[in-house]
């Protein structure tokens, strides 16, 4: 077995090989794609790599992508994936996977990172990770063949919310890249709203260059305004919504619970078995609104290789950031969407 480091145009030479491995199986969930690499360097300006393991004579068995991040401000990372909630080791075995690590290991102490980040899904052994976080879990639903179904099974609350959405008088639309301005302009407003640096619009536009149909937008209006909006991301049999925001003064008109009807409809539509609702805390909010439509909590294990620190100085959940969330929410919209991607960019 053979590893070596892609990067550059050696990268983009194997990505047929690639490819066809990681997408691999009945259900591949969306994060798996290798394309992923080119998004985040087209949108958030990290440097692809990839480790790939090979047999003799050049068959793939196994791979590790990683984005090397550079922040002024936070420092040097490798992770795979950033924005993305699942990443880390595809390989044919145990000992592809333990010789993959071996090397992304020593990548991390040739090029002097902070850290190594893999965010697996179950725990991978290896005695060189020395830190965890599994404090999140993935919420997902297996889906029936047709709607009906799964609309029966939704406690009577959701099934008026929904239906008070469609009373409303709003507007649920699909598309591509036509889209991104009116996703861009709830999901810019959202953010800002909890404190949280924006990315740019570039990384979505990136992930409909790069993952075509895959890709889909859904933005709700009112009387023409968008009001809630939200990137879908259909795999083999599983769709993932990465992204979704909605504006505070127009809850009472249950646009998000209203979205969230219609984007599962149309997973159920494009034949897929499962939806995944994102990461969350166990009976936290986010939590709460996906158990409501029936998501069941899957592993969700981040497994780090620390080499300086802890990690901790660059999570936003870190309680010495308050103030500067306060701050933040106090700013004006146009202005985070200016500085916002130049900060997010460099944060793991």
């Amino acid at each position: 077995m053979q590893i070596r480091v892609l990067t550059g145009r050696t990268l983009q030479d194997r990505m047929p090989e690639l490819t066809e491995f990681a997408l691999r199986g009945e259900t591949v969930h969306p994060s798996r794609h290798p394309a992923w690499l080119a998004i985040l360097r087209d949108g958030l300006g990290h440097v692809p790599m990839m480790l790939e393991a090979t047999r003799p004579g050049g068959e793939t068995c196994g791979m590790l992508p990683l984005s090397f991040i550079r922040s002024t401000l936070f420092g040097r990372y490798l992770v795979s994936l950033p924005y993305l909630n699942s990443g880390g080791v595809v390989a044919e075995d145990a000992i592809v996977a333990d010789e993959l690590i071996d090397s992304a290991v020593d990548l991390a102490r040739e090029m002097d990172v902070k850290h190594l980040e893999l965010r697996h899904e179950a725990p991978v052994e290896h005695a060189m990770f020395n830190g965890n976080r599994a404090n999140k879990v993935h919420m997902r639903l297996q889906l029936p063949d047709f709607p009906g179904p799964l609309w029966t099974g939704l406690n009577a609350k959701v099934r008026n919310q929904v239906r008070k959405g469609e009373k409303s008088g709003l507007e649920v639309v699909f598309g591509g890249k036509e889209l991104i301005g009116e996703f861009y302009s709830v999901f810019s407003t959202n953010m800002r709203d909890l404190g949280t640096p924006v990315y740019s619009p570039a990384l979505f536009q990136a992930m409909r260059h790069h993952l075509g149909d895959a890709v889909d937008f859904c933005v709700v209006r009112k009387d023409g305004m968008p009001i809630a909006a939200s990137v879908s991301i259909h795999g083999a049999g599983i769709t993932e919504v990465p992204s979704a925001s909605s504006l505070r003064e127009f809850n009472n008109l249950n646009a998000n619970m209203l979205m969230y009807w219609n984007l599962l409809d149309r997973a159920i539509q494009r034949g897929q078995r499962a939806f995944d609702f994102g990461r969350s805390t166990i009976d936290g909010p986010t939590y709460r609104f996906k158990k409501q439509w029936g998501a069941e909590p899957e592993s969700a294990v981040w497994q780090f290789h620390y080499r300086q620190g802890t990690g901790s100085d660059v999570r936003p959940d870190n309680p010495g950031y308050g103030r500067m969330i306060r701050m933040w929410q106090k700013l004006p919209v146009r202005l985070t969407r200016v500085i916002g991607p130049r900060i997010v960019r460099g944060i793991p």
